[in-house]
């Protein structure tokens, strides 16, 4: 067996959840291991591709165990959006029409940190790991990223925003535009899940949409990332 995978203790240990819990779990069929001389083992991509739906219904509390657990050096311990996230990577309004558009150009503005070395690598991934399912949410929001973390593809871990001007269907609710994106490029997927369920808990911020869709141009949306960035910290003290 690769040592890639997990056993059982070691994904209690990653997840911060109690093994006997995690054990019912994938006897269930609920997460997704494999039985091998009598153990399970995990294989921590299709790990983190199954905590990534499992996040869409986590509480503020359940998002911020995950955010813990998964703390990497590559992100400020506190504020891990705003340390990925720069004013060059954002980009209010985003032109863009249709879906590929949107990932194209999210990619290109990307490209502004110079830390994108291969975009087409990257394109590529975004668009396999939408195949397997779409990432946006009903209300509006999206967050297209790589299946796999790819840290050849990257010189760091960044985030890129955009607001296109009108939604667009993104895949999600056939009855949902989608207008917000946030692309999450990581070297690794600590920091992946990190970032992922930090911006889950902002998502929950009272208003913090809202001032996101008034926002008129990349400063004033760079300021309100980053304050609600700041806020999820303050609540949580």
């Amino acid at each position: 067996m690769s040592q890639e995978f997990l056993t059982l203790d070691q994904l209690a240990e990653r997840l911060q959840r109690d093994r006997r819990e995690l054990e019912k779990l994938v006897q269930r069929g609920r997460i997704p291991g494999h039985r091998v001389e009598g153990t399970w083992r995990f294989h921590p991509t299709e790990v983190t591709q199954w905590l990534e739906q499992e996040l869409r219904g986590y509480s503020t509390a359940e998002l911020a165990m995950v955010e813990d657990s998964h703390r990497s050096l590559e992100t400020d311990v506190e504020i891990p959006v705003s340390s990925l996230l720069r004013l060059e990577t954002v980009q209010v309004p985003l032109d863009a029409r249709t879906k590929r558009s949107v990932l194209e150009n999210l990619l290109e503005v990307a490209g502004r940190s110079y830390q994108v070395w291969e975009p087409a690598v990257l394109l590529a991934a975004i668009q396999q790991r939408e195949e397997v399912m779409s990432t946006a949410f009903e209300n509006g929001i999206a967050i297209p990223h790589p299946r796999s973390p790819l840290p050849a593809a990257l010189g760091e871990s960044l985030i890129a925003y955009g607001r296109t001007l009108s939604g667009i269907p993104f895949g999600g609710s056939k009855r949902t535009l989608t207008d917000i994106f946030f692309l999450v490029l990581c070297r690794d997927a600590r920091t992946h899940l990190q970032v992922l369920a930090r911006l889950g808990r902002m998502l929950q911020l009272p208003g913090f949409l809202e001032a996101l869709r008034a926002a008129p141009d990349n400063t004033t949306s760079y300021d309100v990332i980053c304050a609600a960035d700041r806020q999820v910290v303050g609540e949580a003290v």
